[in-house]
């Protein structure tokens, strides 16, 4: 079955991306507010979902996205950014003085769509959403690789981030699979 709403960007728009990102967070933090910038680019004021992934000196510093097109795939990327920075509650705000240590990946989602059957979600391509009344948790696709899990491992911390029993999974939930191009500032240090 192919993916509804896959379309790759190419390397000059995941850099302009991560240069935004960056330069979102640096304006936001220096108190400067929210970066307001024009973009040409058609691809670029396409709504899409996505996600911020912060590391500093490699360690998780916050993570936040929109699952669904919102907004212009640009504008996400500032505000999920700072939300990255500044509102995750598993992290205290990011503070300037991490900007020199921090390193962005940048998660470009497809729209979810649901499965009937767990053995449809492929691990390291899906990412999945489980809901489950008011219970709702969403885990991108490299997250799994990440680890090392297994589908059920993957499954059971689906349903703990959605506050959930591990194995919830296995009486029946909502599951939704995505896809997600997934880039990093690291991605071109090498270059």
């Amino acid at each position: 079955m192919t993916e509804k709403n896959v379309d790759y960007l190419n390397d000059e728009e995941k850099k302009f991306l991560l240069k935004i990102c960056r330069k979102s967070l640096v304006h936001y933090l220096k108190k400067e507010g929210m970066l307001e910038i024009e973009v040409d680019n058609p691809r670029l004021k396409e709504k899409q979902g996505a996600f911020v992934t912060l590391h500093v000196d490699g360690e998780l510093r916050g993570c936040i996205g929109y699952p669904l097109p919102y907004k212009p795939l640009y504008q996400t990327i500032i505000d999920v950014a700072v939300a990255a920075a500044t509102e995750d509650y598993r992290f205290s705000p990011l503070s300037e003085e991490e900007l020199e240590s921090l390193s962005i990946e940048i998660s470009v989602l497809t729209l979810p769509r649901k499965v009937e059957k767990p053995e449809e979600v492929v691990v390291g391509k899906h990412g999945i959403i489980i809901s489950k009344g008011l219970h709702k948790g969403l885990l991108l696709p490299q997250v799994p690789l990440e680890y090392g899990w297994d589908l059920e491992t993957y499954l059971n911390h689906g349903c703990l981030k959605a506050g959930l029993p591990p194995d919830e999974w296995r009486r029946g939930v909502n599951l939704e699979v995505f896809e997600a191009q997934v880039f990093s500032e690291d991605d071109y240090r090498r270059e």
